[in-house]
């Protein structure tokens, strides 16, 4: 079987979760599944350096590749539904979207799309106007009554797409997704913790944020929360890392955090590579994702794997993907989270309470799991 995939979303080189979602998921299935020929549909109108050696090491991989302007494309495809992405393809009997993006191919290809969150839905403030008319011409919840197959990353995305776009479940395949390569804590002795921390100047003991800066992070509450902390423990000397790639209306968290009476112990940290990520977890004191909304969540997740305590909002998909190894805080009360950072950062107990449990839960995000639904349903 010819199955088509959708590559575009590793254009713009960054590393979100759906990226790291799409490379681990594709390469987990290309290990697996050498009975398939897969095609990786990339366009670029720029020459973009992105390197598919990945995916192209396996013989059943190939990488066709389109210079097309986006926006004409774009358009083609929206209004003119034309040309079948399919038919770039060469012809194949399936064509998969590891995110949704404007798309047309031909009646007789199935269409599967893995659904990450529905929070342009739920959070449109948190999006830019630009991003809002984008969602609005794309129009998802089209996309999921056309789709054949639709993969929900955790059991949370696959109740939310039946309840919002009224979906039936039986097309909802959950397919939650596995672990990063962010696989456990680095060794006290390890020379990378060293070259980490003085690479990105970081101080002996920090509280750390890890995703994208933007406002459904609620990232303006922790900085209060943080403010709170200061105020009310002065002996705490921890400092705040907020670390990330900048998202959709970004400036009113930079103003927070510029305005804030304690904004020199605040260290921002833009685009951190995939290979310090293990580094600056071991590295750091305590997690907190205090999001008003996630799909999935991976670093919460990576932040129990490399035994970091966690904090995490008792909202959306995050008390499934942490378990009972984080505390979980209501994400519209800062005084709360200022609460769970106090307990943990005071209580040398806490760490092994809340992570007694990490290794039976971690084996429950498996991406042998997550393959094995999308080939169960490809035949």
């Amino acid at each position: 079987m010819k199955i088509g995939i959708d590559a575009r979303l590793f254009a713009q080189g960054k590393n979100t979760g759906v990226e790291e979602f799409a490379k681990c998921f594709l390469e987990n299935l290309f290990q697996r599944s050498s009975e398939h020929e897969y095609i990786l549909f990339f366009n670029s109108w720029k020459k973009v350096p992105i390197d598919f050696s990945w995916a192209t090491k396996y013989k059943n991989v190939k990488v066709k590749q389109y210079n097309i302007p986006n926006k004409l494309l774009n358009f083609s495809l929206w209004f003119l539904r034309y040309p079948k992405l399919d038919k770039l393809c060469g012809g194949v009997d399936i064509f998969y979207m590891p995110n949704i993006n404007f798309h047309a191919i031909s009646r007789k290809t199935k269409l599967f799309v893995t659904m990450h969150d529905l929070s342009f839905e739920h959070y449109k403030e948190s999006f830019s106007l630009r991003r809002r008319i984008w969602h609005f011409i794309l129009n998802p919840r089209l996309l999921c009554k056309k789709a054949d197959k639709i993969f929900a990353v955790s059991e949370f995305t696959k109740q939310d797409i039946e309840e919002t776009y009224h979906i039936n479940s039986k097309k909802i395949k959950l397919a939650v997704s596995g672990r990063t390569s962010v696989r456990g804590k680095m060794g006290r002795n390890d020379i990378k913790l060293i070259e980490i921390k003085e690479k990105y100047k970081l101080p002996f003991n920090f509280i750390l944020y890890f995703g994208t800066i933007e406002p459904r992070k609620n990232i303006v509450s922790l900085v209060k929360a943080f403010e709170i902390l200061k105020k009310q423990s002065p002996k705490i000397k921890h400092s705040l890392v907020i670390a990330g790639a900048s998202g959709w209306k970004a400036k009113k968290i930079y103003k927070a955090i510029d305005n804030s009476k304690f904004k020199d112990q605040i260290i921002i940290l833009n685009d951190i590579p995939q290979e310090d990520k293990e580094a600056l977890f071991t590295l750091s004191s305590v997690f907190v994702a205090p999001s008003f909304f996630e799909g999935f969540g991976f670093p919460a997740l990576e932040a129990i794997a490399c035994d970091v305590p966690t904090i995490v909002s008792h909202s959306s998909s995050l008390p499934e993907v942490t378990g009972k190894n984080a505390i979980m805080i209501d994400c519209f009360r800062a005084e709360e989270i200022a609460l769970a950072l106090k307990e943990i950062l005071t209580n040398n107990k806490m760490k092994f309470i809340l992570l007694q449990n990490k290794i039976r839960h971690l084996q429950k995000f498996d991406w042998n799991n997550t393959v094995d639904v999308f080939l169960k349903v490809s035949k």
